[in-house]
């Protein structure tokens, strides 16, 4: 074990950091959306929103797929394609299980990385799949919980509960988010990331947005475009991941 810098603990190897793992999104389209009833459109495009500029920001691996047959087809969330334009890079699928398309397989597994993080549609099909396949091949998966959908409440939590029994991590967007920044001291990504939940964050990045215009009792004052670190005997340039 290694501390992580003087006089402090090292993070636990289960959290996520820019080059342990990387991310999918499958499924996050337009037509899929409508009948998703566990939370909003607007939230559900809101964390996926999150969840796209955080891995850009920090330069997360990311693949992109989508079911592309002659009966379905469905553009995708424009949050994504804002982050990611090159729609040739999006990798097209026939089967609900992605691992089971060779495409999909190939794009995150070439990562190699053995976190994979997954968000989309459905939690139940598409998610539930490719997150029960993965972990039967050794991968620790993430499922970011919030930026899932389902038909129902129930179809979605019963879905969590399936992958989380049989290994997964569930977290949020803004958990994700933050687990990547970890601390305000890493400077180079504290505006993007600020103004990312600033945007997309709601009440949240209301707060952040009362907190950077005032002065406050803290280690770090928050102000995105000019922020500053006072002087600490522990941390001074963020702790490496």
């Amino acid at each position: 074990m290694t501390k992580s810098n003087l006089n402090a603990g090292s993070p636990s190897p289960a959290m996520l950091n820019p080059t342990n793992h990387c991310l999918a999104f499958i499924d996050a389209v337009a037509l899929m959306s409508f009948s998703v009833s566990n939370t909003s459109r607007d939230e559900l495009r809101n964390k996926v929103a999150i969840v796209a500029n955080a891995a850009k920001i920090f330069n997360v691996p990311t693949v992109v797929s989508t079911v592309s047959t002659a009966a379905f087809i469905s553009p995708v969330f424009q949050e994504i394609i804002d982050v990611y334009p090159d729609l040739d890079a999006y990798v097209p699928r026939t089967s609900m299980n992605a691992w089971e398309e060779p495409g999909f397989y190939r794009a995150v597994t070439s990562k190699n990385k053995k976190k994979i993080v997954l968000a989309g549609l459905r939690t139940g099909v598409c998610i539930n799949g490719a997150t029960l396949s993965a972990i039967n091949e050794g991968y620790e998966v993430y499922i970011i919980t919030d930026a899932c959908g389902d038909v129902t409440m129930e179809a979605h939590e019963r879905a969590v509960t399936r992958m989380v029994q049989a290994g997964a991590q569930p977290i949020t967007a803004i958990q994700y988010l933050l687990e990547l920044q970890r601390d305000w001291a890493r400077t180079e990504t504290v505006p993007a990331v600020g103004e990312l939940v600033q945007r997309y964050a709601g009440i949240f990045g209301l707060v952040l947005h009362d907190i950077s215009h005032k002065p406050v009792r803290s280690i770090t004052y928050c102000s995105w475009r000019n922020i500053r670190v006072f002087p600490s005997k522990a941390v001074n340039e963020g702790a490496p991941f």
